[in-house]
């Protein structure tokens, strides 16, 4: 019996590793599917729509090539301007009919589950979301893939998670997961995916630990299935840029600053729009979305570039082929066209136009140095990597994936230095201003980590920390008769007793309660002694135990109080310890550790 449950030790550890292998490898194979399909609609929207319909053939990255090719017909400026708003008035339809939680950019949706309810997701909301997102970024809405992906992959590995039972907990890693593997896989970018999922949810810089290493798992099977389909390697084609001038770290300190700048402009235009836009223009909901996609067509007739994501535009910037001022065009038409098309109600993702946003003021900045100082700035384009990973990480509060994000959607892995400093510059002075409103500032405030701080309070708190040994408590002789004992008793405020036996020993222990109801009973005088009242089954606590152990010991038969016995003998009586006590510490604790939290949030950063 001894064999069989050392046996079963050894392997339940290893069985709990199999089955959350299972899980996130599962959780990656229905992420990847939807990667799949997803990219699958976008390149047609844009090849049907755009190209087909309209005659605009948008640009795409060198990493990712178009599915559909055929011969650009000639410009139908009039459909350039209707069919976003054709678009948008779909998308609106859908979502306003069978699911409004699918609505805007996604990513918020996603953090919101994980927090508020434990990563419970509407089945319907991603399958929902893939048809509406593809037909507001397919038909040249201003969006990024990321923000659909995220709750299409969050809602698959939620209803996987429903299907199986699992517990809250279980649930929310596992939708995190799906999100991070949806990331992964259509920025061909698995580490990223991983990163994202765990620090997307707070504005601190601040990881959840939970989710890293099955979102990792997730994010490399669905990244694994999506390039076996669509092919291996990164998003954008970059040479392999090397920092090797100190002098070059002004003009990316000066990058930064026009990097805040540009997040404050967005941020602000673009949640005041969609406050605006949602909540005081009296219009039904789903006609919104069209007046947004006719914004975003009257801006793409003069400025094509801004329509869908617009990830080719930035790689004619790598290829150094685009001027100073189609860069600054770009960058202040990519946040219009981005607040028009999400911030009215249409579905896409908001990461997407911060990456295009970024590398165009990078370039921008990266070009006039470049003529001003060219020995130090020999090309813009390491400025449109800074950009993209800096614009990331102030609007989005995630500055460590936003340094590996880029070097992974580039190849690019010489400019980390640049990029942290740029990174770390942009995200402290951009903490007013943040994209995602469903982030909570650290894990002390998500409703699902509440228990956890407590649980962290107590059981750091011992009772060494809190028991008077100095203390005197009157012990009571197992051979006290009990008329000895009410003597006794008329003349003491104690309401436990503790029983020893002749050698001092703790044997067992009683309450005022446990002899209430014939404390006056004069008839059984010197009949019974103390040892046949007292509880043998003595709860007992220990100078070494966590304050979280005796609460629960309190809670077991409702009692106020605990005997504190040697961490070396169970049975030497030290002294009592009350639940009042307890309390009083822990609130004094938490007031204390409330104060210092105060003190850290009024660091800038």
């Amino acid at each position: 019996m001894a064999q069989l449950t050392t046996s079963l030790k050894i392997h339940t550890p290893a069985r709990r590793a199999g089955k959350w292998l299972a899980m996130c490898v599962s959780v990656g194979l229905l992420a990847g599917i939807g990667a799949i399909a997803f990219h699958f609609l976008c390149n047609f929207g844009h090849f049907f729509f755009l190209d087909y319909l309209c005659g605009y053939k948008p640009l795409h990255p060198a990493g990712d090539p178009p599915l559909f090719h055929h011969e650009t017909h000639e410009l139908r400026r009039w459909l350039l301007w209707l069919i976003p708003a054709i678009g948008g008035i779909l998308s609106g339809l859908l979502v306003w009919a069978f699911c409004p939680e699918a609505q805007g950019h996604g990513t918020d949706a996603a953090i919101e589950a994980y927090h508020k309810k434990n990563g419970l997701v509407n089945p319907k909301v991603p399958f929902v979301k893939m048809i509406a997102s593809f037909l507001t970024l397919g038909t040249g809405g201003s969006g990024g893939s990321e923000g659909p992906i995220c709750q299409i992959g969050a809602g698959l590995g939620s209803l996987f998670a429903q299907k199986l039972n699992v517990t809250p907990r279980e649930m929310r890693i596992l939708m995190a997961a799906g999100l991070g593997a949806g990331i992964g896989s259509i920025f061909r970018a698995p580490l990223t995916g991983a990163l994202f999922a765990s620090e997307i949810l707070y504005k601190d810089p601040e990881f959840e630990a939970d989710v890293i290493i099955p979102t990792a798992i997730a994010s490399t099977t669905a990244y694994s299935l999506f390039c076996t389909v669509y092919g291996w390697g990164s998003l954008f084609r970059a040479e392999d840029y090397r920092f090797s001038n100190v002098l070059a770290l002004g003009p990316y300190a000066v990058l930064a600053l026009c990097l805040v700048i540009g997040i404050a402009i967005f941020v602000n235009l673009f949640w005041g729009f969609h406050d605006y836009f949602q909540h005081k223009v009296n219009l039904p909901l789903w006609i919104k979305p069209a007046i947004g996609g006719i914004l975003t067509g009257t801006l793409g007739l003069f400025l094509p570039q801004v329509l869908g994501f617009s990830y080719g535009f930035i790689q004619q910037g790598l290829y150094n082929k685009v001027s100073l001022g189609l860069f600054l065009a770009v960058a202040l038409g990519k946040i219009l066209a981005t607040t028009f098309s999400i911030g009215s109600g249409g579905s896409g993702g908001v990461f997407g136009p911060s990456v295009v946003i970024g590398g165009s003021i990078g370039g921008a900045v990266g070009l006039f140095f470049h003529e001003l100082m060219p020995s130090v700035v020999p090309s813009s384009s390491p400025f449109i990597i800074v950009g993209m990973a800096g614009f990331l990480a102030g609007s989005s509060n995630i500055p460590i994936t936003a340094v590996i994000v880029v070097s992974e959607i580039t190849s690019s892995y010489h400019l980390l230095l640049p990029s942290m400093m740029v990174c770390s510059l942009s995200y402290f002075l951009s903490r007013k201003w943040n994209l995602y409103r469903a982030q909570v500032k650290s894990k002390i405030d998500s409703p699902v980590h509440k228990g956890d701080f407590l649980n962290d309070i107590l059981e750091g708190i011992k009772v060494s920390e809190i028991f008077n040994p100095s203390k005197v408590y009157s012990v009571i002789p197992e051979d006290m008769t009990f008329s000895q004992f009410c003597r006794f008793f008329k003349a003491t405020e104690q309401h436990y007793f503790p029983v020893v036996d002749a050698n001092g020993k703790l044997s067992g222990i009683f309450s005022i309660n446990d002899i209430r109801n014939f404390i006056f009973d004069t008839e059984l005088g010197d009949l019974i002694i103390m040892k046949d009242i007292a509880r043998k089954d003595v709860i007992t606590t220990h100078p070494s135990e966590d304050i979280n152990t005796v609460l629960r010991k309190f809670t077991v038969r409702n009692i106020d109080m605990l005997p504190v016995v040697s961490d070396d003998d169970p049975k030497e009586f030290l002294g009592m310890i009350s639940r009042r006590e307890v309390i009083n510490f822990y609130n004094k604790t938490l007031n204390e550790l409330k104060e210092s939290k105060k003190d850290i949030e009024e660091i800038p950063f």
